[in-house]
């Protein structure tokens, strides 16, 4: 017995040393896609087909069981958080377009074609890899959008689209799966169990979003616990949605919403602070992750093909690819087509967003995480003790799906928003300048809360006296900036950021050079390094900077 406990340590010692390991060439991987001015999705994909080759990281598999527990729920809660209410509501007739009526469509052009192109795939089976293969990625198109500054309309119909076709095509997945299994279909029985998985899957979400956000308010909650909680949050959404066989990501999403919709409330700015940060790099390692087993997947799925030769499962690939591409790119233009036509009948917050918006969005349909999170959850066996039909098969087109529209579709779309150089008509003021128009905001709004309830104390009060001359020095400041429309004034702002950073970097070399006086408590010049840091991160707000800092 201790024999045996021993090699199982060793064995997970070297899963763990593996996983360091990879975790690195993610790094290296990252800071080359940074380099290069290319979405980071792309370069993982191929530098994780690479290392594939490589004999130590050749079998990295994850159990297709964990895949949707795992990465799912904190992705979308994630999601959720980063976008904007606001917008969402906004464009909530186009999200939901985008959302369920073009993956549904989406699901069944696939189906057909499936079946009808691959001898022993039933419609079952091409719904399956509809449901898998039908939802858009937002984060490799939303971060390819803005890296090449696209309008925000396009960003924020990404986003919210994100939220919920991961949904609706999951739902699709599910339903076709249990079809697979079992043999029956019931269309009718299906279109109710929708419905329900869809509703219950809502208030699921919105009740444990409550539950959560009484124990944020009314707990004892300090930073640490709160962040913790924050991650436990979703896990414990999807969990009740599923166990009731509801829709979990509903669930993670409706509730996270609710919960974003409440952060100033439910969080304090310790909180917020510390927990942007970490819920960052949790995220993008996650992501990252996701992204290197496509690439280190891709061989072991290619040898486990069968009979399937390699250039016919290619062929099947990219057809069903072409597929895709050319129905996002007909319903997006379908969808201009009839907001044309409901705009005389009723209200839409677009009426005419143009033909070039139409084509963006439309080739903006890579594909990526949640399409291979759900062909790795394509079961192992179907029940009965025999391996999943199509599974390998099913698992390469997903692959050469992600790969190709990664590949075509991600590298040329920066090319596509600047050569159409769509204009956002929806945010008529610049950002630059509401920018100027909200901090001028704050800084009149401080002053005048100083002058009405603590005048009297801002005459005996040296720091009082300080914050107002620092405020009226803002207030002019704002003033020309807003006035100034030449080339000098544009500059101004980034002078002065440039110079203050100079200045910020010389405040911490001093810092540096004092901890080396043993007189000094580091503890304290941490705190100054990161009031430091703070003020920096004030300044990148605040001005057009692009230099880099450590």
């Amino acid at each position: 017995m201790e024999f045996a406990g021993r090699i199982r340590a060793g064995r997970m010692q070297s899963v763990l040393i593996q996983y360091v390991f990879l975790i690195l060439i993610i790094l290296g991987l990252v800071m080359i896609a940074d380099r290069l001015r290319l979405a980071y999705p792309i370069v993982l994909v191929l530098g994780g087909l690479a290392t594939s080759f490589i004999p130590a990281f050749g079998k990295v598999t994850i159990s297709p069981d964990l895949v949707f527990f795992i990465f799912l729920p904190p992705l979308l809660y994630e999601a959720s958080w980063q976008v904007s209410w606001k917008e969402f509501w906004k464009w909530r007739k186009s999200i939901s377009s985008f959302a369920f009526p073009v993956v549904i469509v989406t699901s069944c052009v696939v189906a057909i074609i499936a079946s009808a192109l691959i001898p022993g795939f039933s419609l079952a089976f091409g719904f399956l890899l509809g449901g898998i293969v039908s939802p858009p990625d937002a984060i490799s198109a939303t971060t390819i959008m803005r890296q090449v500054k696209a309008p925000k309309t396009l960003v924020s119909i990404a986003e919210g689209e994100s939220l919920l076709n991961d949904a609706s095509s999951l739902i699709v997945f599910r339903f076709a799966l249990a079809a697979v299994i079992t043999g029956r279909f019931d269309l009718q029985a299906a279109a109710g169990s929708f419905f329900l998985v869809v509703a219950m899957g809502i208030l699921i979400g919105l009740a444990m979003g409550l539950l959560f956000y009484g124990v944020h308010r009314w707990l004892p909650v300090s930073p640490a616990i709160a962040i913790i909680l924050t991650f436990v949050t979703p896990y414990c959404m999807y969990y009740a949605a599923e166990h009731f066989h509801y829709s979990g990501v509903l669930a993670v999403v409706c509730g996270g919403l609710y919960l974003s919709h409440k952060r100033l409330v439910l969080l304090d700015f310790r909180s917020r602070l510390q927990g942007v940060n970490v819920w960052n790099s949790i995220v993008f390692l996650m992501n990252a992750v996701i992204f290197m087993l496509i690439g280190l997947q891709l061989p072991s799925i290619v040898r486990q093909l069968g009979d399937i030769g390699l250039a016919t499962a290619i062929g099947y690939g990219l057809a069903i690819t072409l597929a895709l591409i050319a129905t996002r790119m007909l319903c997006t233009f379908g969808g201009l087509w009839v907001t044309k036509i409901m705009s005389r009948f009723i209200t839409v917050a677009d009426a005419d967003p143009g033909w070039r918006m139409a084509l963006i969005l439309g080739w903006a349909g890579i594909r990526g995480v949640v399409s291979l999170a759900a062909a790795l959850a394509v079961p192992l066996s179907a029940g009965d003790g025999l391996p999943f039909p199509f599974r390998n098969l099913i698992l390469f087109i997903t692959f050469i799906v992600i790969l190709v529209t990664l590949i075509l579709q991600g590298l040329t779309l920066p090319w596509l928003i600047r050569k159409l150089n769509v204009r956002d008509k929806h945010h008529s003021i610049p950002e630059p300048e509401q920018e100027r128009l909200i901090q001028k905001r704050i800084a009149r709004s401080t002053l005048d809360f100083i002058e009405e309830k603590y005048s009297r104390h801002a005459l005996d009060n040296e720091h009082l006296k300080n914050l107002k001359a620092r405020l009226n020095t803002e207030l002019e400041f704002f003033d020309r900036a807003l006035e100034e429309t030449g080339d000098a004034g544009r500059n101004a702002p980034h002078e002065y950021g440039r110079i203050y950073l100079e200045l910020l970097q010389e405040q911490r070399r001093i810092l540096d050079d004092m901890n080396h006086n043993y007189e000094f408590d580091e503890e304290l010049i941490r705190k100054y390094q990161s009031l430091v840091d703070l003020e920096e991160l004030n300044l990148r707000e605040r001005y057009p900077l692009t230099a880099d800092s450590r």
